[in-house]
């Protein structure tokens, strides 16, 4: 009985974790993408808990920062994915893609530039392999059915996606890019990289 008992708080244990640790990610994600510079005792104070109990889940800032980017882009991928997409033309569905990535990176791009703070660069990239897969086989369709280039390695374009929409992040936070033009910027600057056009220049 007393061997019985003693087992007894660890599923509440266990839920209180689980609470503790949503409340966390979720207060993070908010501040973060307001101001990347948020300090972890303010992300604690928002979520609820105290410091030591934050760091009892995240043992530092980039371990809180890391699982706050695992959770944000795994919603970003839950939200783009557009069956329609497929059916589209590769250009049509391309601009569609780019339009909604946008939408969700405008939303948190403090928070990625909060990531850029304290992540390595591959580490990030890797958070964004899932999302990344479906730009892959957008490109790959766009190939066979010869709406986009062909003469650089597929790798290669789906970096270049992958960096040109991060840094349009950081032009708008800048300033140097304006709210209202950034999607156009977007969307130009791909399909124009991609257009088997701009394979047939000189060799």
């Amino acid at each position: 009985m007393v061997k019985a008992a003693a087992r007894q708080p660890v599923p509440a244990r266990r839920a209180d974790a689980e609470r503790n640790i949503a409340a966390i990610l979720e207060a993070a994600t908010r501040l973060l993408s307001a101001d990347p510079a948020a300090s972890v005792a303010d992300i604690a104070k928002a979520a609820g808990v105290g410091r030591v109990t934050l760091y009892g889940h995240f043992p530092s800032r980039e371990a809180l920062v890391d699982a706050v980017l695992d959770h944000t882009v795994g919603l970003a991928d839950a939200v783009l994915e557009d069956p329609a997409l497929d059916k589209a033309p590769a250009p049509e569905a391309m601009a569609k893609l780019l339009h909604s990535s946008w939408e969700i990176l405008d939303r948190h791009r403090r928070l990625f530039l909060a990531a850029d703070r304290v992540l390595p660069t591959e580490r990030i990239r890797e958070h964004h392999d899932r999302p990344l897969r479906r730009v892959e086989r957008l490109i790959a369709r766009g190939r066979q059915d010869g709406d986009f280039r062909g003469d650089l390695p597929l790798p290669w374009l789906v970096t270049t996606f992958f960096s040109i929409i991060h840094s349009a992040a950081q032009e708008r936070e800048t300033g140097r890019l304006a709210a209202d033009e950034v999607e156009q910027v977007l969307i130009k600057t791909m399909l124009s990289l991609l257009s088997p056009a701009a394979g047939s220049g000189p060799a």
